[in-house]
């Protein structure tokens, strides 16, 4: 198995988890006796925690290599599994949350995002790198939906055998340690063969960028990803009021929705979107990156707004599924846009720089969205969630329809 593989392997393990743990968290929380704002709160602090991990990480691929990130990405995995398998008191689980790399979230936010994004930019041509992010994506969003599918068996099992359903609760986010030791096995040897691979360059040696290995800044391209990081932090505040736990949380509230029917609501959600995302490549030969972000987002955002209106759980549950099947065909050609828009040296800092303030903006609307439900069963989230990201459609159309989305020359 070579080195791409394992990132993507990696990213179905993973996939599979935070789908499991996306749709119990709230679900677990409630039954600990948690109020809205409280299960708010916690979402927040695992999407600030996120922030500012992949922030240090980013910043720190200056000192060391990718593959060490991704292992040590393993080892803080693992022990958030146990931290949330242990503890059940609101303030030490929101610490958990705040230091760990839970995703609350159907996408991937965490802190394992653009350590793997620019590992598989160094190692795939130009020219299938939109491809090979698909198949990233898919392949995670596919075991996410799996995961979100198995998050109704705790209650099942805590049914049938007649146990406390919390107890059984907390061994799902002790499973979700248990992935990061299967993840920390396929990662583990990456570090050894880019040893290897740095061994084999000569002293001095330059990029193919013509810049020096050890020199990562973004130089002229400094602007244009600042630019699309302040963009993204748009899209990602309304995403915050929309995050996986949350809309479970709202269908609970509104609609009175079973664990297992929000299960399967997010198992089709999740195979949707993942299938939708082997149409992007097709789609970005034909009409561009930028386009393809912006004209698969806007019907998604829609959808989402009118969801908020439903009168009725199958009305929402119809409409949830249609923003599903739009909604992470931007996912991939936004990662191969700013993949294109900067130097290979330059990669794993504009991952980072492009994905923290995602990270940060999501972070600052699950408190409210918990607010807001506290006070209201009314979808406000969601029409807040889809007028805000319908605006950051617009935005990045205006901004960036003509950007060239080929390399930067090496002078750049």
């Amino acid at each position: 198995m070579n080195d791409v593989r394992r990132i993507v392997a990696g990213r179905i393990v993973r996939g599979f988890a935070d789908g499991f743990i996306s749709v119990l968290l709230a679900q677990y929380l409630t039954d600990l006796g948690f109020s809205p704002t409280q299960v708010g709160a916690i979402v927040t602090g695992t999407l600030l925690g996120s922030a500012a991990l992949t922030l240090a990480f980013g910043f720190g691929a200056k000192r060391t290599t990718l593959g060490r990130l991704l292992v040590a990405s393993c080892v803080l995995m693992g022990l958030t599994g146990v931290g949330f398998a242990a503890i059940t008191s609101f303030w030490p689980l929101l610490v958990v949350a705040v230091v760990g790399t839970l995703n609350p979230t159907a996408g991937d936010v965490s802190v394992f995002l653009p350590t793997e994004q620019a590992f598989i930019a160094d190692r795939v041509a130009d020219t299938a790198r939109t491809r090979a992010y698909a198949v990233y994506n898919v392949g995670g969003a596919l075991a996410g939906a799996l995961g979100a599918l198995l998050s109704a068996a705790p209650e099942r099992i805590a049914r049938a055998m007649d146990w406390q359903l919390t107890s059984v609760e907390r061994v799902g986010f002790a499973l979700y340690g248990v992935a990061a030791v299967a993840i920390f096995a396929m990662y583990r040897s990456i570090p050894r063969r880019e040893a290897a691979r740095s061994s084999r360059r000569a002293d001095g040696e330059c990029d193919t960028d013509g810049s020096q290995p050890s020199d990562r800044s973004l130089g002229a391209s400094r602007r244009l990803v600042l630019g699309l990081a302040a963009l993204f932090a748009l899209d990602s505040a309304g995403g915050g009021f929309v995050v996986t736990s949350l809309l479970v949380l709202w269908l609970h509230l509104r609609f009175d929705m079973s664990r297992g029917r929000t299960a399967g609501v997010f198992f089709a959600a999740g195979v949707l979107g993942a299938c939708s995302q082997l149409l992007a490549p097709m789609l970005a030969d034909r009409i561009g990156l930028v386009r393809t972000m912006v004209f698969t987002h806007l019907p998604a955002n829609a959808l989402l707004a009118l969801a908020a209106f439903a009168p009725n759980a199958p009305t929402a549950v119809v409409l949830l599924l249609g923003r599903a099947l739009f909604s992470q065909m931007d996912v991939p050609a936004r990662q191969a846009f700013v993949m294109a828009v900067v130097p290979p040296r330059a990669r794993a800092t504009a991952s980072s720089i492009t994905n923290v303030p995602r990270s940060l903006a999501s972070a600052t609307t699950p408190l409210l969205a918990g607010a807001l439900l506290s006070r209201s069963d009314f979808g406000w989230p969601l029409l807040i969630a889809g007028v805000t990201k319908f605006t950051y459609d617009l935005l990045l159309l205006a901004a960036h329809r003509n950007t060239p989305e080929i390399q930067p020359s090496p002078e750049s």
